[in-house]
């Protein structure tokens, strides 16, 4: 689910099969009571129909691991990666293949994996150039960008502002996101 109106359509969907969801976000439906096997049947039917589909929980595992890596990488340092791509160092982790990973990946958040990526490098930008810590060319060089320039188009793409308007409009804070909400 990816807006307002796919939470009013599974919505409805839950209640036409007599289940009360006590509580439905964007990818994630609580309800008040555990579904039998023949209304998670229906539940499936229904949302594959429209186009959904229930997500277990060893799917939401996958992409919390996946999620909780690239964090880790990004924050720890990119060069760790060393000779590795991200998709071989994501493979090799969790013990699966990469296009599996990035199809989930993409039909569980909406995004592509290769653009959470980019957001979470960018975040990590907002946050090295807010402290001050390093100049602009040390930031591209530990989060694995070929060049400033690169980074800098990147970093512009997603925020509207380089990274050195953002820094001198000291605007960071406000633009910054909790990293489990960058999406």
């Amino acid at each position: 689910m990816v807006c307002q109106r796919c939470i009013l359509v599974v919505n409805q969907e839950l209640n036409k099969i007599g289940l009360e969801p006590a509580r439905i976000s964007l990818g994630e439906v609580v309800l008040d009571k555990e579904p039998d096997p023949e209304q998670l049947q229906q539940v499936d039917r229904s949302l594959q129909a429209l186009g959904f589909e229930r997500i277990d929980d060893r799917k939401s595992r996958i992409i919390e691991s996946i999620k909780k890596k690239v964090i880790q990488v990004i924050h720890d340092d990119v060069s760790s990666l060393g000779k590795l791509t991200w998709s071989d160092m994501l493979a090799n982790e969790l013990h699966y293949e990469y296009n599996y990973l990035s199809h989930l990946f993409s039909s569980i958040e909406g995004i592509t994996l290769e653009q959470y990526i980019i957001r979470q490098k960018i975040e990590r930008a907002k946050e090295l150039l807010f402290y001050d810590e390093l100049n602009l060319s040390q930031i591209a060089d530990a989060l694995g960008y070929s060049s400033v320039a690169h980074l800098s188009a990147q970093f512009k793409k997603i925020t509207g502002f380089t990274p050195s308007e953002m820094k001198k409009s000291r605007s960071l804070d406000q633009n910054r996101k909790p990293l489990d909400s960058v999406s």
